[in-house]
């Protein structure tokens, strides 16, 4: 019994990894259940006993990858000493590089998939949304102790809609870099760490002085 029960509340893992796969091959639309359950043991109809949609499965993606994303920022406040604004947007930058997947998903699908979720996956997904929110703030107060209550909330409101348009910009296709170029448009590529460094320095420096 014991055994049997492992095997099913392990089913939801191996249905997001194969989801993750299938993900770092193809795109949001062309990933079906169908497909999704020929990298996994299960069936189609077994799948709907854990999701009931394909968004609510890269919504548990999302879930993880926030959950990935808290640690790491837990790790951060949890740093001994102080952190100049220099370091700590390396150290945020650093987090980030990491999530590839969750800057993806934000900027490409987020909002079908959170409209076919049912709301208590939805809500579940929120929590680790919210801490990392959380964390963020506390980060804040932590190292810049002079920031404003205000000035922590603004700091939030920029940065994590800057999140949503990162990947777009550190990882166009080759059809849209040729259009780009046909077009006649100059651009700087940058990496997710150099685009996230640069975005925190600068919110920093407008709430520190720069200091």
């Amino acid at each position: 019994m014991k055994v049997a029960r492992e095997i099913v509340e392990k089913r939801p893992e191996e249905i997001t990894a194969a989801c993750r796969k299938l993900y770092a091959e193809m795109s949001f639309q062309e990933i079906t259940l169908n497909e999704i359950s020929k990298e996994t043991s299960l069936s189609r109809p077994a799948i709907y006993n854990y999701f009931q949609t394909k968004e609510e499965i890269f919504l548990s993606i999302l879930e993880e990858e926030y959950a990935l994303w808290n640690a790491d920022l837990e790790v951060i406040l949890s740093e001994p000493g102080e952190l100049s604004a220099a370091d700590f947007a390396c150290r945020i930058a650093g987090t980030l590089q990491k999530r590839e997947t969750l800057l993806r998903i934000l900027c490409m699908n987020l909002y079908d998939i959170e409209g076919h979720s049912r709301m208590e996956r939805l809500v579940q997904f929120k929590m680790q949304y919210g801490r990392a929110v959380e964390l963020i703030r506390k980060c804040l107060a932590r190292f810049f102790p002079s920031l404003s209550d205000e000035n922590r909330t603004t700091f939030v409101f920029e940065f994590f809609p800057f999140m949503y348009g990162i990947y777009p910009y550190a990882e166009p296709t080759e059809k849209q870099k040729e259009a780009m170029e046909k077009a006649g448009i100059r651009t700087e590529r940058l990496s997710i760490y150099e685009m996230a460094r640069r975005c925190v320095t600068d919110l920093l420096a407008k709430r520190t002085g720069g200091k």
